[in-house]
């Protein structure tokens, strides 16, 4: 499996309009995703895809529906997110 971590800045008061746009957001190629929001109140939200394949990750990030996906995403945030992708080695679904 291959996938992505993210962080997301979020504009102030943007928070619930973001979860709300991202709760519709299902990847092709997609086989879970996560949002997280630390405790540490002045963080990033921090968000896990994960993905069958690398193809199926760079596919999905190369898709005009994707694209217009991250248009309406940069709306609520103050910065591009932070990507770090690669392949999930090893991980245990309980």
């Amino acid at each position: 499996m291959y996938g992505t971590i993210f962080n997301l800045n979020v504009k102030p008061g943007h928070e619930q309009d973001l979860l709300e746009l991202m709760d519709g957001i299902t990847p092709k190629g997609g086989v879970a995703w996560f949002l997280m929001k630390p405790d540490d109140d002045n963080a990033d939200l921090i968000g896990v895809a994960v993905f069958e394949s690398k193809e199926a990750h760079i596919a999905n990030a190369n898709s005009p529906e994707q694209n217009e996906s991250f248009k309406e995403l940069m709306e609520h945030l103050d910065s591009e997110p932070t990507w770090t992708d690669g392949e999930y080695i090893q991980g245990v679904v309980i």
